[in-house]
């Protein structure tokens, strides 16, 4: 099924970040069903997005992807995935709107990671003078190691290298870096009930454990020459478009034991796409809540200043 393009369409790019926490189904921690799986295409369908990184596709590799098409199918959108963790099989994915892109390649990056990420090259359909390949990733870094973590988001790091365009989003299982400018704080580990959280999300340093910041720092931070090679997008979408909203936190909807709220959905893009962000949003309403325990992010950019970037310099 597609859906035709309304005048609002027309201007814009739209990409939702979403982990559909075991992707709505049986043994959903919530006490899910197929019932939560339907509702969350109907809360993306409602936002239209052209592009959805999704984590959390529970079983989707099951029975010739069956689920993962039939979600492709009710969102107009084509879809591919990583595979599964054997200990953990909730892949990545990623949906993409084939009346605007036609895939160029397809990588999963597996090395010295938790769960796989999904790589998928994209290029605008039909479009003779944009011709730069368009990397998107979908990643959920690992929820228990610091370590491989930070490994994770130097993998990713290289998605944007070489004046490579990409966008990137996820579960990053830890915090913003730039804790001044977040409007919701780092977790008060006095308050934290959960031992293992604790240990799964802090670093030790000098000065004893700190909330693990470091992903945040290797994707988004700028180096010693000067230059950087991703935006955060919640960050940029604060200071630049002042947009205050999108620091509003995305994890722990309803889960107990971990704290308050967290920033830990997050959406990059390499600086020369930056400039095309129109929005940053952060949906977190009981709706999306009765499907995951966190929330829904959306990136809206301005489709011509989109298309630029991906118009190579004659």
């Amino acid at each position: 099924m597609t859906f035709p393009e309304t005048a609002d369409d027309a201007d814009v790019i739209r990409v939702a970040c979403w982990n559909v926490e075991h992707n709505g189904l049986p043994g959903h921690t919530a006490g899910g069903d197929d019932r939560r799986w339907h509702l969350a295409h109907e809360v993306l369908r409602a936002h239209r997005p052209h592009i959805v990184l999704r984590q959390e596709l529970t079983l989707a590799h099951l029975d010739g992807k069956r689920t993962l098409h039939e979600e492709g199918k009710a969102l107009g959108l084509s879809a591919v995935m990583a595979p599964g963790n054997p200990e953990s099989p909730n892949p990545t994915g990623v949906l993409y709107d084939p009346q605007i892109f036609a895939l160029h390649a397809e990588y999963t990056h597996v090395t010295n990671g938790w769960h796989p990420i999904c790589n998928p090259v994209l290029t605008l359909r039909g479009d003779t003078e944009a011709t730069k390949p368009l990397s998107l990733a979908s990643f959920h870094l690992c929820p228990y190691d610091p370590a491989t973590r930070e490994t994770e988001a130097k993998r990713l790091l290289t998605l944007g290298s070489q004046k490579r365009t990409a966008i990137i989003g996820g579960d990053c299982n830890s915090y913003p870096h730039r804790i001044a400018a977040e409007s919701v704080p780092l977790p008060d580990w006095d308050e934290v009930t959960d031992p293992a959280h604790f240990e799964h999300r802090t670093v030790r340093t000098a000065f004893g454990r700190i909330s693990d910041t470091i992903p945040d720092e290797v994707l988004a931070s700028t180096k010693p020459g000067g230059g950087r090679i991703f935006v955060e997008l919640g960050h940029h979408a604060a200071t630049e478009l002042a947009q205050p909203s999108a620091l509003e936190a995305t994890a722990s909807l309803w889960r107990t034991g971990k704290g308050h709220r967290s920033r830990i959905d997050r959406m990059y893009c390499t600086a020369d796409l930056a400039s095309a962000l129109r929005s940053l949003e952060v949906f977190a309403d009981d709706t999306v809540a009765e499907v995951s325990d966190h929330a829904l992010v959306l990136a809206t950019f301005d489709r011509e200043a989109f298309r630029r970037v991906l118009t190579p310099a004659r």
